[in-house]
């Protein structure tokens, strides 16, 4: 009779218990940083129909679903997909079929590199980039004698780290029609002796890049998809191009679609081109992994090649104020412009003088506007008294890996006193409440675990300088952590979808070997991602 009876109520109990719904995939055994408005952590997650369905502690979970498939965390951090907010997908592409000048140290090694990648690969044109003087003992500008003697019939072109100079030969000067008598509005042509020194900064590059060979569509699929791969591993589900054309847009579009490219992207378009004229009038395109509503513009050149614009001279060039790539009254014409269409408008400036220039033609045009979100991409040198600008309306989009990379150098370009506007991350973010970070590469290297480290140490890879740059412009990690995801989202018009793990958003997270939020902060450039989900597929999973 006990025996009946307790079967009874077994059966009962059975026939009572809720069904178990299915899932597409638990992640269990995490340390999972939510990113949500509490900054809660959890231990696992459900994906379905990839999105987040619950978050929360794994018994609970698995009592409740049945699941498609499975990923054991075992102990290792999930953060939300990372986002890059500023940088160069495409260009990066392009840079991995090129050559690689990134970290040389003299420039008889710039040299030997192209020797060797001309022998390998035979170009009829040869394209480099990556050199920056001032990693030189010799800190001055290179010419080109050298490159005219090994390549007297072969185009050379051989852009700086940061983009805004090159390096090109006597070939590729001929074959672009520049002399030393050649004028550019917003660009230089160096001159020594009466002769180019081969040196061409910011729009006087566009003369020898209209020469290069034409770039089929074939190649813009394998440079994007080559850049991709890379992103993927890093930890990255999210990227910020800025400045594409509409053929890359449209090339993006289309490998989404096909489901060969999954990678998220968020396109800034070209500014002052066809491509922009297109989109302002077709409208903005949004589908769930490509996002077009913005146009990217340049108020001045970059520091490092003393074309950043600036409101006194240069403290180690007497008389130089930089270049203004896009004047005030420009930028004012464009900016309305882009208002109507209903556009975010996204502007580089390094100089104090383009900043200014910028954040005044914002704050004008979004005076009347509830929530534009235009972004100042760079916000480098900023005047003191400039930084009341920033506001929930306009929005820093930094580089926390420039201030490493150029602590250096920078005082000398702009003396004791500009300095202190500088890389002013933490000013930043107390005027505007959200800052966006990325890296700019291929200006820098892809890695976010370098971005991190740079937002909270301000040390370069060699824990250098000991106590920090100018620790009181550092982030805490929790800040840190909201600019490479939720903040970054937002910047973006993307929050309610991405940027944290929340139930309804897409289920983007990366999983990192080490706790970010708590080793450390040496080790956090050593961190390695174990692997990348975008849409609660992985995507990337790192095989040792």
């Amino acid at each position: 009779m006990k025996h009946f009876l307790y079967g009874s109520l077994l059966l009962v109990c059975i026939s009572c218990a809720p069904e178990r719904i299915t899932a597409d995939l638990l992640v269990k055994n995490a340390n999972i940083y939510t990113v949500n408005h509490g900054f809660d952590t959890a231990t696992a997650i459900v994906v379905q129909d990839g999105k987040i369905l619950e978050i929360g502690l794994k018994p609970e979970l698995e009592l409740k679903y049945n699941f498609k498939e499975t990923f054991d965390a075992k102990g290792k951090t999930i953060v939300p997909g990372l986002i890059d907010a500023h940088a160069h997908l495409f260009g990066l592409g392009l840079n991995l079929q090129d050559v690689d000048l990134v970290d040389t140290k003299s420039f008889d090694e710039v040299v030997a590199r192209v020797v060797a990648f001309q022998k390998e690969h035979n170009k009829t044109y040869i394209i480099g980039r990556g050199w920056d003087q001032n990693d030189w003992e010799v800190k001055e500008f290179p010419t080109r004698e050298v490159l005219d003697s090994l390549f007297p019939d072969t185009p050379v072109s051989l852009r700086r780290i940061d983009g805004h100079a090159m390096l090109v030969n006597n070939k590729a000067l001929e074959l672009a029609g520049v002399t030393a008598n050649t004028k550019v509005p917003g660009g230089e042509v160096i001159v020594k002796d009466g002769a180019p020194t081969g040196v061409l900064i910011d729009g006087a590059m566009q003369l020898v890049s209209a020469t290069f060979p034409k770039v089929t569509k074939k190649d813009i699929a394998e440079a994007l998809l080559d850049a991709e791969n890379l992103c993927l591993e890093m930890g990255l589900t999210t990227v910020n191009d800025a400045g594409l054309s509409r053929e890359v847009i449209e090339t993006i579009d289309s490998l989404q679609k096909a489901g060969t490219m999954q990678l998220r992207v968020y396109a800034m378009v070209s500014g002052g081109t066809p491509s922009m004229d297109h989109y302002l009038t077709a409208g903005k395109l949004k589908t769930d992994r490509l996002n077009v509503r913005s146009i990217k513009i340049y108020g001045d050149g970059a520091l490092g090649s003393r074309g950043a614009a600036m409101r006194e001279p240069y403290s180690d060039q007497p008389g130089h104020y930089g270049l203004v790539i896009t004047n005030e009254a420009q930028l004012r014409t464009l900016a309305d412009r882009i208002s109507a269409a209903g556009f975010q408008m996204n502007t580089h400036a390094i100089g104090d003088s383009a900043n200014v220039s910028v954040l005044r033609v914002y704050s004008e045009v979004l005076k009347d506007q509830k929530d534009p979100r235009w972004k100042v991409e760079h916000a480098q040198i900023v005047t003191p008294s400039d930084f009341d600008y920033f506001s929930e309306k306009i929005i820093p989009s930094v580089q926390p890996t420039h201030a490493t990379s150029d602590m250096y150098w920078a005082e000398d370009r702009v003396g004791p006193d500009r300095i202190e506007g500088a890389y002013a991350y933490k000013s930043l973010l107390e005027r505007s409440g959200t800052i966006a970070l990325g890296t700019d590469f291929p200006v820098e290297r892809v890695n976010p675990m370098y971005t991190f480290y740079a937002a909270v140490a301000r040390k370069d890879l060699t824990n250098y300088p000991a106590d920090g740059y100018r620790m009181e412009e550092s982030l805490t990690r929790e800040e840190t952590l909201k600019g490479m995801t939720l903040w970054a989202a937002y910047s973006n018009f993307e929050e309610s979808e991405k940027g944290s793990i929340e139930k309804g958003k897409f289920a983007d997270f990366t999983v990192l070997e080490q706790d970010i939020m708590t080793i450390p902060a040496d080790s956090i450039p050593k961190v390695k991602v174990n692997a990348t989900f975008i849409n609660g597929q992985k995507v990337f999973e790192r095989s040792n």
